[in-house]
């Protein structure tokens, strides 16, 4: 067994990305939150599908006995949820999920607790930015609070110490959060709001591409997404019961309509690769699929810029939007969250923007074809080491690599070493990335089918975000630039690193030590 450190980086796009990831690990939990409140924002508010002033007058729930309690059936009943969700819950679900990164579940009560103070402090306005900040905060001051009497408490008084200690930080936090955080974060969002509404006022919005899709190839676009355009879009939404900041980022057509320009007018691997990404692009929603292509040819981003401005343009006229964040990037979950009454605006949107990326970006292919096709000769396409950017920029391997064929293949075998047999026995395999889901559950799906294909039982193979990491873990397989971070959270595993999660020559290395054991 190999494993490779990772290399030291700095500077402010690390230090970004390593923002965002943080972020992502606290939303991405609760996108199933989101979706549910979304579904139910689409269903029941006013203007919504069985609203009081909604499109399916069929649907209404008319009958005031089945509401109940002498409930009137003008949909108050149903309306109730709305508000309540978006204000309390989903920011106590972030505050809990950022505190149990850092201090576990006990650090996540608090950060639910704390939220409270800035929730209720913030007077009505969306705190998703202050649970953010106020949920690891009130985890990381328990976490530094019990190290002052750590090994220090007589037999017995633990759990009395631990709870009277959690609940003191929970209600110092929470007033903290009440006093002095939300009047801040309130008049940060206010801001933040008034600007985006600027923007949107004076035809400006669009421009947000610029920043966006350079941003989403070089995976800063979660710090982007979930620290600024799913608040806002999330406040728009509840007040107007739509917003289009929630497709700035997510709208799968510029991805797709570039990846349609390398199928017909590429050359070599990209060409080859390019239908079989499309699909996991489009309908699938993992947008990292098509980084690479663009980290070879880094000029095809103008053709995101205009595709993703256009995108942003055709809503703005249509005044359409989602009704809640479209996580992942599908088309399938774009549609699900689509406002009543924005389908046509959003699926205009949709194929405007795959159509003017594939336009610019056929016009760029086709001037360059005669030199791609020159360096693909002469075995300098360089699509193989964009593959090895992307995932560097992504600091874990990426999902892109499953429909890469050959050039995948060229990835993997620039992998050094091997799977050295250990004498600990194999029951649990993880694979283990910064949010734990993405490639590294398409990396786990690959080796638990040749595990299966092998005839092996009684071995589980998942994927987990290295912070959930439990030490319970026989072997753990993760990028190169992420084992030592691994090694950490759980040094008793036996630790392997890949470069590519999806066609790395380890896990028949894995499979073959894991039959070994099992025939011994």
């Amino acid at each position: 067994m190999t494993t490779t450190s990772a290399p030291a980086r700095g500077g402010a796009r690390v230090a970004v990305q390593r923002f965002g990831t943080f972020l992502s690990g606290m939303v991405m939990p609760n996108i199933a939150a989101f979706i549910a409140w979304g579904l139910i924002t689409a269903l029941f508010i006013d203007t919504g599908w069985v609203g009081q002033n909604g499109p399916v007058e069929a649907w209404r729930w008319a009958d005031s006995r089945m509401l109940g309690g002498g409930e009137t059936a003008d949909g108050t009943i149903w309306v109730g949820l709305v508000g309540p969700i978006i204000t309390y819950l989903l920011p106590s679900l972030i505050a809990y999920t950022g505190g149990r990164m850092v201090h576990g579940v006990r650090g996540g009560v608090v950060g639910a607790v704390a939220a409270m103070g800035v929730i209720v402090g913030a007077n009505g306005t969306i705190m998703f930015l202050g649970a953010m900040i106020i949920g690891p905060l009130a985890a990381l001051a328990l976490k530094y609070v019990e190290k002052l009497w750590e090994g220090k408490i007589r037999a017995g008084f633990e759990m009395l110490v631990d709870n009277f200690s959690a609940g003191f930080v929970g209600f110092f936090a929470a007033l903290a959060a009440f006093f002095w955080l939300a009047p801040v974060m309130k008049a940060v969002t206010d801001a933040l709001g008034g600007a985006v509404g600027w923007l949107i006022s004076n035809g400006l919005l669009p421009l947000a591409s610029i920043i966006v899709e350079p941003a989403k190839v070089l995976f800063l676009n979660n710090a982007i997404n979930h620290g600024v355009f799913t608040p806002l879009g999330s406040q728009q939404s509840l007040e107007t019961g739509r917003s289009l900041l929630f497709l700035v980022e997510a709208n799968p057509g510029p991805g797709a309509g570039l990846l349609l320009a390398i199928t017909f007018f590429g050359v070599g691997a990209a060409r080859a690769t390019a239908p079989g990404a499309l699909i996991i692009q489009f309908l699938g929603g993992i947008h990292e699929v098509y980084f690479p292509y663009v980290l070879a040819k880094p000029v095809l981003l103008l053709a995101l810029i205009a595709g993703g401005a256009s995108g942003v343009a055709t809503n703005a006229i249509f005044q359409s939007g989602l009704v809640a964040a479209a996580s992942p990037g599908s088309i399938f979950a774009v549609l699900i969250q689509t406002a009543p009454g924005s389908h046509l605006g959003v699926i205009l949107s949709v194929v405007i923007s795959a159509g003017v990326t594939f336009a610019v970006a056929a016009v760029i292919l086709i001037a360059s074809r005669k030199r791609d096709l020159a360096r693909e000769e002469a075995g300098q396409s360089g699509f193989a080491e964009a593959i090895a950017r992307n995932e560097a920029n992504k600091g874990k391997a990426s999902a892109a690599t499953s429909v890469l064929g050959g050039a995948g293949a060229a990835a993997a075998a620039s992998e050094s070493g091997a799977v050295a047999t250990d004498a600990k026995e194999i029951r649990s395999i993880v694979f283990a990335c910064d949010a734990g889901m993405g490639s590294s559950a398409m990396g786990a799906s690959v080796l638990r089918n040749k595990i299966k294909k092998a005839g092996i039982e009684d071995v589980t193979v998942v994927n987990k975000a290295i912070a959930n990491l439990d030490g319970t873990a026989d072997l753990v397989i993760t990028q190169q630039q992420l084992t030592d971070r691994a090694k950490r959270q759980n040094p008793d595993a036996i630790h392997v690193s890949v470069d590519n999660f999806m066609n790395s020559p380890k896990y028949d290395e894995v499979v073959d030590m894991v039959r070994r054991q099992h025939d011994a």
